[in-house]
């Protein structure tokens, strides 16, 4: 099962013999507005055949919030259905936008596909460390990609004191 159009982003399905009892869906490409409803489609069509679902992402370039709502509720639905999804190694872009957005803290998150197949439920080798991950629910600019600020340099007392003479 192959979607792709320019831009869009393709499904690779492959079957979950072997795979632990998964199926293993290959995404590429964008995830985005334009390739949100046949990812959708496609999706509903895989867990039906196979709740418990791992979708590599390692070769996904770009993710938007309408994709990443695809993914969001395709392991809403997984769930429903008795399942998992697990979401396997995404690159460096997709996992910033993961951990900014926090769909990290949603959906379990594989370094590779492989560690994806042996992980625990609940238990997933985390790529996103607690302790060097930003607090949740707030973004912090280097997670978001967002230009840093120079740091302020250091001054002794009496350059303080001179700019406060200066503010009075």
């Amino acid at each position: 099962m192959t979607h792709s159009a320019a831009h869009e982003a393709s499904l690779r399905f492959t079957s979950p013999a072997d795979r632990g009892g998964y199926a293993i869906a290959a995404l590429s490409g964008d995830l985005g507005i334009a390739s949100a409803p046949a990812l959708r489609e496609q999706l509903r069509s895989l867990l039906r055949a196979a709740s418990q679902l791992i979708i590599d992402l390692s070769a996904v370039e770009h993710a938007d919030a309408s994709g990443l709502a695809v993914l969001v509720g395709s392991g809403h639905r997984a769930r429903l259905l008795g399942g998992s999804l697990r979401l396997a190694a995404p690159s460096l872009e997709v996992a910033r936008v993961l951990s900014a957005t926090g769909i990290n803290q949603h959906l379990d998150i594989f370094p590779t596909v492989g560690a994806a197949i042996t992980g625990q439920p609940g238990q997933p080798q985390a790529i996103f460390p607690p302790a060097t991950g930003p607090a949740r629910g707030r973004i912090d600019a280097a997670t978001a990609g967002a230009a840093t600020q120079p740091a302020m340099p250091a001054s002794d007392p009496a350059t303080a004191r001179a700019g406060q003479d200066l503010i009075s």
